[in-house]
């Protein structure tokens, strides 16, 4: 089937002084889509197209074919690899309009090696993330940043196809595309308005209809500008996070704030709030990434009572995610999220527990987290953290009802080592 074109995101905002309006653009494509790096490597959320035939196959929901970057499991092809090796071509970008301040190797220094580190945290050391940067200078594009029309809302044509017709002409004769599973370009922070005004950083994800270079398309290319830089000095050490946020969509990842803000997820998944005090993935992102095994999963398809003990989802080893599908295309999940590894921002540890919906685009609230403590004004003071869910995670003695379906999601109780026990309940 033929790919969907580039379609143009919904706007986000951001919990930051002024409030400013944020733009991302992705592209999804049909399941007929090839890939945008070496065929060899070519692989979708690491293993778990596996699971079709065991327990699981029940919580393996699923959209329609038109939804844009959904939910479902496993991941449609398309997007880059998330388990294994995975090369990242990052390359840094300037304009005869806006000449690059300083080193090129400076602007490389504030996105590595956090980036690296933070995949490596989040995947358990499943995702084997390398930037690769064979160019250590700016790289000068042939016409001046204005002429390529890039704004907020921009879609890939023609400003964005000019450019990485462009970076593609420019950089060749020093670079093997077939090398690399997805594309990193940071533009000089000297481009385009301030962070604080619009953000322009942007992804297009599975674009097979994307420029070719050395026989492949250039089609996961995530493309940060201004330095987001809130005010609040924290730019050292939470700058980089744009970038996870922005591979996330690379690897199939949709975003989770919706055109009111952060307000559906919080600060509970990078791809909803990436400013601010570090964060993790929910359980079932890293699930659809191939970064938890069929073990760490279980599925409550059946009607009855199921009890579970689940670890920290920041720790290793262990049931990590528990789903309660509800149709083909919906489902509860619950994990344990605590004050460790990405999670820096944790106020209040608990079960989290949040509705999963396939057959919803990215940016439209595909995922809606529940809050223990609802009109509470939460735990948190951390800068750039929606504050009302930050305490949404469910205690001991808690638990979470829904009447319509039947289902009761109970905690039951804390171990000395950490670990949660759960009880679901469904008719």
């Amino acid at each position: 089937m033929k790919p969907m074109q580039p379609t143009t995101r919904r706007i986000r905002s951001r919990r930051v002084a002024a409030l400013a309006t944020v733009t991302l653009l992705t592209l999804t494509v049909s399941t007929s889509a090839g890939t945008g790096h070496l065929p060899a490597g070519s692989t979708t959320a690491g293993s778990i197209a596996l699971a079709r035939s065991t327990a699981l196959g029940p919580c393996m929901i699923s959209g329609a074919m038109g939804v844009q970057m959904g939910e479902g499991i496993p991941t449609q092809p398309g997007y880059a690899r998330s388990t294994g090796t995975v090369r990242a071509l990052t390359l840094m970008v300037d304009f005869s309009d806006a000449p690059g301040p300083g080193s090129a190797l400076d602007r490389l220094a504030e996105f590595f090696p956090q980036t690296q580190n933070w995949f490596r945290t989040s995947s358990y050391g499943r995702l084997d993330y390398r930037p690769e940067t064979p160019i250590h200078h700016w790289l000068r594009m042939p016409k001046p940043f204005k002429a390529y029309g890039i704004e907020r809302g921009a879609p890939f044509d023609p400003g964005y196809r000019d450019l990485v017709q462009d970076i593609v002409a420019t950089a060749d004769p020093e670079v093997d595309f077939r090398s690399y599973d997805l594309l990193n370009v940071l533009v000089t922070p000297n481009a385009g308005p301030s962070a604080l005004d619009t953000v322009l950083s942007v992804t297009f994800a599975g674009n097979t209809e994307a420029p070719i270079a050395d026989g492949v398309p250039v089609s996961n290319a995530s493309f940060v500008y201004s330095r987001q830089d809130d005010g609040s000095g924290s730019y050292a050490e939470t700058g980089y996070r744009v970038l996870p946020h922005e591979n996330g969509h690379t690897f199939g990842l949709p975003d989770l704030y919706t055109p009111e803000g952060g307000g559906a997820v919080g600060h509970w998944d990078i791809m909803s709030e990436d400013w601010g005090a570090d964060n993790d993935l929910l359980g079932w992102h890293k699930w659809k990434l191939g970064w938890l095994d069929e073990s760490q999963v279980r599925c409550v398809a059946s009607p009855g009572t199921t009890e579970y003990t689940l670890t920290p989802l920041s720790r290793p080893g262990g049931e990590k995610l528990v789903f309660v599908p509800t149709g083909t295309k919906t489902g509860y999940a619950f994990e344990l999220r605590t004050h460790d590894g990405n999670d820096s921002a944790v106020c209040r540890p608990g079960i989290l527990i949040y509705k999963v919906d396939a057959g919803v685009d990215t940016g439209n609230g595909p995922i809606t987290v529940y809050d223990s403590k609802r009109h509470s004004g939460g735990c948190t003071r951390s800068p750039n953290v929606h504050a009302e869910l930050s305490d949404a995670p469910f205690a001991p003695g808690e638990s979470f009802k829904d009447p319509k379906t039947g289902i009761t999601i109970a905690v039951t109780a804390a171990d000395p080592n950490g670990d949660y026990r759960v009880s679901v309940t469904r008719r």
